[in-house]
């Protein structure tokens, strides 16, 4: 069988769903390939015109280029690995794209691994995402991707549709893009927290708040989609807080390889460390605001 051309697909959740829709749309019937743990996952996609595979195996036999959107490494090396598994399947040229948000320097293992391992055939690129379930219904992700240029731009021509993808240097660049990014969304989610907390103390409606400060220098995406969120005091589960955890962890460990002081990423990790070990990590990292609501100052008159 001819595999050029042909992408497959793991990960058919919130996030994956909509980007394999995306995928086939663009690549029309035949040519995406999906697999999942509950097939009752992929039934609307197979409707479609995408290829039903009882394996990986069977799935990287059929393509050039495989999309891997799962929680992080050991669930990526779970399908490379064992007799179903990518690797038992994989021709002699297999593009395995890590969309999951994971540490930079296993990326970087991982595809040593696979190299030494495949003489070159199986290689990694590294292609985070970010802008939520929203964005990968919409098709407006952003994308980070690292490699080198030939399998990078592939992995930028296979996502394409999803969304922007961005080549942002050799690998592991994309993992660090994204470690950045939640560095960002962290900080901003823990000082919208902290305002609203304060603003409603002394009074204000954080709602109409929050919407006046959006107009100015305080607006950001997320004050845009979390705004309600902090108006109401809901923080039921979407984006889980306790994720946050790990995410900061990677950034913190490309700090330390690079020398980088990171006082701030230091105070996050420390906080969603915090609020996850007190039993509110299954929330919308929203719950910051309710964290808040806990503190005390020690040089407060309250």
């Amino acid at each position: 069988m001819n595999t050029r051309g042909h992408v497959g697909f793991i990960g058919l959740g919130t996030m994956g769903a909509p980007m394999a829709g995306h995928l086939l749309d663009a690549l029309g019937p035949g040519r995406l390939h999906i697999t999942a743990r509950r097939p009752a996952a992929a039934e609307p996609l197979v409707a479609r015109g995408a290829v039903w595979h009882g394996s990986a195996r069977e799935l990287a036999a059929a393509c050039d280029t495989v999309v891997l959107m799962v929680p992080d490494l050991p669930q990526v090396r779970d399908l490379l690995e064992g007799a179903e598994g990518l690797l038992a399947g994989a021709g002699d040229d297999l593009l395995v794209v890590v969309s999951s948000t994971s540490s930079p320097q296993g990326v970087r293992e991982l595809d040593s691994e696979l190299r030494d391992r495949t003489g070159g055939a199986v290689r990694v690129v590294d292609a985070p995402v970010s802008g939520g379930e929203e964005g990968a219904r919409a098709g407006t992700l952003a994308i980070m991707v690292g490699g080198p240029d030939d399998d990078a731009a592939r992995a930028c021509a296979a996502l394409a549709p999803c969304g922007r993808p961005e080549h942002l240097g050799p690998l592991g660049a994309g993992q660090v893009a994204k470690a950045c990014n939640q560095m960002i969304v962290a900080a901003t989610v823990a000082a919208l927290g902290e305002a609203s907390v304060l603003a409603e103390r002394a009074g204000l409606d954080v709602g109409r708040l929050l919407a006046l400060l959006g107009t100015g220098y305080a607006g950001s995406r997320i004050l845009d989609v979390k705004a309600r969120r902090f108006a109401e005091h809901d923080h039921s589960p979407s984006g889980a807080a306790r994720f946050m955890v790990k995410d900061l962890t990677f950034a913190t460990e490309e700090a330390v390889r690079t020398g980088t002081g990171t006082p701030q990423l230091d105070t996050l990790r420390t906080l969603f460390t915090d609020l996850t070990d007190a039993g509110l990590g299954d929330q919308d990292t929203a719950v910051v605001q309710a964290w808040v609501e806990r503190l005390e100052r020690p040089d407060s008159g309250r």
